[in-house]
C-alpha cells in the first residue's frame, strides 16, 4: 500500500516545501507556516472533492494495459498539476482578457487580485463546459441498455431503458442546457449557450476517439499487444478530459481561500496525485469487485457534481456542500453493496 503512496508523499514533501518557501520570502515565518497550512487544506479539499473521480478512474484503468496505468501515474499526474491547474487557468485568462499566456502570467503574479477576479468572472461559462461534460459522462452510464445491475433499480432500470434510443444522452443535456439558458442573464445567455454545446461536442469528441482507437467496451486482455495500447490511449485521453472537468470548478473555488495561481497550483496538485494513487489502488485491490455499487455511487457523484456546477452560476455553492454529496453517494454505495454480499 505504502508503495502505490510513495510518488504522492515525495510530491507532497516538494509541493510543502515550495509552500512555506513562498510563504517565508513574502511575510517571514509567521506567513510561512499559513502559506502550508492552506496548501494542506487545499489538498485535502481537492482529495475530498475527487474521491468519486477516482472511483470512475479506477473503472476504466481496469481496461488500460499496465504501461499506460503507469502512464496515467506520470505524465497524467504532469498534465493534471501543471496543464489543468496551471496552464488551463493562464490560458482561460489569457483568452478572456484577450492577452498573450505571458501577460496572463505576469498578471497572475503583480496583480493577483485582478487575476483572481477574472478568474471568477468566467465561472458561469466554465461551469455551463464543465457541468455539461459530466453530465454527459453521468448519463452514459446509466443510458447503458446493456446495463443489467443496478443499484437504485428504481431510477436506474428506466434509465437503461431509455438507452436504447439513439443519441438520447445527447438530446438530454441539450433540453437541460437550452432550458437553463432562459434563466441566465442576457449578457450572459450566449457564453453559457456555447458553453454547455461545446461540453457535449468535446465528449462525443473524446468518447468518439476512443471508439476509433478501438477502445468501445474491448477489454485489453481479449486484444493483441497493439490493439491494448491503443484502447489504453484512448482511454488515456478520455481520462485526462475528464479530469480538466473535475479541476475547473475545483480551481475556480480555490479562489476564494487564496489569490495565489501558484499556491491553488501546488494544493490542488498535490491532492490530485492522491486521488490518482487512491485510484492505483482501488484497481490493485480489486476494490470495484468487492463493493459491487461502489462504481454507480461514483457516477451519480458526478451527476450531483454536474448538477451543482450549473446551480453554482445562480447561487454560490460552498465546496463542502459539493464534498458532502459525493461522500454521502459513494458512503451509501459501499453500504448497500455490504448489504448485498452479506445477503448472497
Amino acid at each position: 500500500m505504502m508503495k502505490m503512496f510513495s510518488g504522492s508523499l515525495w510530491v507532497s514533501l516538494v509541493g510543502f516545501c515550495l509552500a512555506f518557501w513562498i510563504g517565508f520570502r513574502d511575510g517571514g515565518v509567521p506567513a510561512a507556516f499559513s502559506t502550508l497550512f492552506l496548501t494542506v487544506v487545499l489538498a485535502v479539499l481537492e482529495v475530498s472533492l475527487s474521491f468519486d473521480n477516482a472511483v470512475v478512474n479506477a473503472s476504466v484503468l481496469e481496461r488500460m494495459t499496465e504501461l499506460w496505468r503507469r502512464r496515467f501515474l506520470t505524465w497524467g499526474i504532469l498534465v493534471a498539476v501543471f496543464g489543468m491547474r496551471l496552464v488551463l487557468p493562464l490560458a482561460i485568462v489569457a483568452v478572456m482578457a484577450n492577452i498573450s499566456p505571458v501577460a496572463a502570467l505576469v498578471m497572475a503574479i503583480e496583480d493577483p487580485k485582478g487575476y483572481a477576479a477574472m478568474m471568477l468572472s468566467i465561472h458561469e461559462t466554465v461551469a455551463a463546459f464543465g457541468g455539461t461534460f459530466l453530465f454527459m459522462v453521468g448519463l452514459e452510464y446509466f443510458l447503458n441498455y446493456e446495463k443489467d445491475e443496478h443499484w437504485l433499480h428504481w431510477i436506474e432500470a428506466p434509465l437503461a431503458r431509455l438507452g436504447r434510443i439513439k443519441s438520447v444522452e445527447v438530446i438530454l443535456a441539450l433540453i437541460v442546457i437550452m432550458s437553463m439558458a432562459f434563466f441566465v442573464d442576457e449578457p450572459g445567455r450566449l457564453s453559457f449557450l456555447i458553453a454547455g454545446i461545446s461540453g457535449i461536442i468535446t465528449f462525443l469528441i473524446v468518447d468518439g476517439l476512443g471508439a476509433v482507437l478501438g477502445g468501445g467496451d474491448e477489454n485489453v486482455s481479449q486484444a493483441t499487444i497493439r490493439d491494448a495500447h491503443r484502447v489504453s490511449l484512448g482511454l488515456f485521453l478520455y481520462l485526462e478530459v475528464l479530469d480538466a472537468s473535475f479541476s475547473f470548478d475545483g480551481v475556480i473555488g480555490a479562489f476564494a481561500l487564496t489569490q495565489s495561481l501558484f499556491l491553488i497550483a501546488i494544493g490542488l496538485g498535490i491532492g490530485a496525485m492522491f486521488v490518482r494513487s487512491i485510484t492505483i489502488a482501488l484497481v490493485e485491490r480489486g476494490t470495484l469487485q468487492q463493493f459491487r455499487y461502489l462504481e454507480h455511487g461514483a457516477f451519480w457523484a458526478i451527476l450531483s457534481l454536474a448538477g451543482l456546477m450549473y446551480a453554482g452560476i445562480f447561487a454560490h455553492i460552498p465546496e463542502v456542500i459539493t464534498g458532502i454529496c459525493g461522500a454521502l453517494f459513494i458512503g451509501s454505495a459501499v453500504v448497500s453493496s455490504r448489504r448485498a454480499s452479506a445477503s448472497v
